[in-house]
């Protein structure tokens, strides 16, 4: 099975890269990194999750990976501490890895929050982050933990990092925000 997966999410990757082309080219173009910077984070992040997917300890899509310049976010669930060490040792070894940084939740059973609830708290975040003019939305990454918003990127500003969490603390149902939003 996990052999079948990793050619079917590479045609996957592969066929929304043709698709977004457009979207990738306002995203670099927005972008406060450099098109080598973004196709090496992307490189490493893909290895990462490659990783993950090879391994029997780490559950794949319990985690969600960024990098930028080289620094790794890990953010997700997880069943016990040595599956979470095991994600962060995998992520780690990869090469261009300069530094680790996670937002790990033990799993919970029978949480109030389930996927539907991240995603609908996700997409209302990112509703707030893209009316604003004030901030280049697409370079703020939103991730959703037991409904516990996450913020990944780099900002060009102190105020923009500002106004992004604020946005993110006034969509009702977020329970916390964890802002790992740099400023250039």
């Amino acid at each position: 099975m996990k052999r079948l997966l990793v050619p079917v999410l590479v045609l996957a990757v592969l066929t929304c890269a043709v698709l977004l082309q457009g979207c990738t080219v306002y995203k670099a173009a927005v972008d406060e990194r450099n098109v080598g910077d973004i196709a090496s984070d992307e490189k490493i992040t893909l290895l990462i999750k490659k990783e993950f997917l090879n391994d029997d300890s780490v559950k794949y899509l319990d985690y969600d990976v960024a990098s930028y310049h080289g620094h790794i976010f890990i953010m997700g669930e997880y069943e016990s501490r040595s599956q979470a060490d095991r994600a962060v040792a995998l992520a780690r070894k990869v090469e261009g890895v300069r530094r680790v940084s996670t937002y790990l939740l033990p799993k919970r059973e029978n949480d109030a929050c389930g996927t539907f609830d991240s995603l609908e708290l996700k997409a209302s975040i990112k509703k707030r982050l893209i009316e604003d003019s004030n901030i280049w939305s697409t370079n703020v990454d939103v991730y959703m933990v037991q409904c516990n918003a996450v913020l990944v990127g780099i900002v060009g500003s102190t105020a923009e990092r500002n106004r992004a969490v604020a946005h993110a603390k006034s969509v009702t149902g977020v329970r916390s925000v964890k802002s790992f939003l740099k400023v250039k």
